[in-house]
């Protein structure tokens, strides 16, 4: 998750995008260290991760560079996923990569699809987000119970 975080940062620190926080996990801090001006922090609930971006720096900024910002961790995770290809490690960072893909609330695909949608409508509408999360979420199991039919 480490490197799915670092591309979203890297990538948004070189459009000038400020970033204060990068954490592992969920919850209460339990460890933190700066450096430079982001905090490094570990969590106490072991799930999930995220970097605290300026939103509204993001979301003025054109289309492309909002959707270079969310799949650079895909990017991140593939290309290290490529590297250590057939290791635990490279097939990890495969299945993050292609997981943070599918329409799920809050995964990078999701965060896409909401840019797009905003794009296409030319404004924020809650009703028209809420059916793409809904339809998202049964999008993705429906991918999920294709691809377990697969491989059982």
């Amino acid at each position: 998750m480490l490197i799915h975080e670092l591309g979203h940062l890297t990538a948004a620190r070189s459009l000038g995008i400020s970033c204060s926080e990068l954490g592992l996990g969920l919850g209460p801090q339990l460890f933190g260290v700066n450096l430079g001006s982001v905090r490094f922090s570990l969590r106490s609930i072991p799930l999930g991760s995220f970097v605290r971006l300026d939103g509204t720096t993001l979301k003025s900024r054109s289309v492309k560079h909002q959707f270079y910002v969310h799949l650079a961790g895909i990017a991140f995770n593939l290309i290290v996923g490529f590297v250590f290809y057939g290791t635990t490690f490279g097939w990890i960072n495969l299945l993050l990569g292609a997981g943070n893909l599918l329409p799920l609330y809050q995964h990078d695909g999701w965060k896409c699809g909401v840019v797009l949608l905003r794009k296409l409508m030319r404004r924020t509408s809650q009703p028209a987000e809420w059916a793409l999360t809904f339809s998202g979420g049964f999008v993705s199991l429906v991918i999920g119970w294709a691809v377990a039919r697969l491989f059982i």
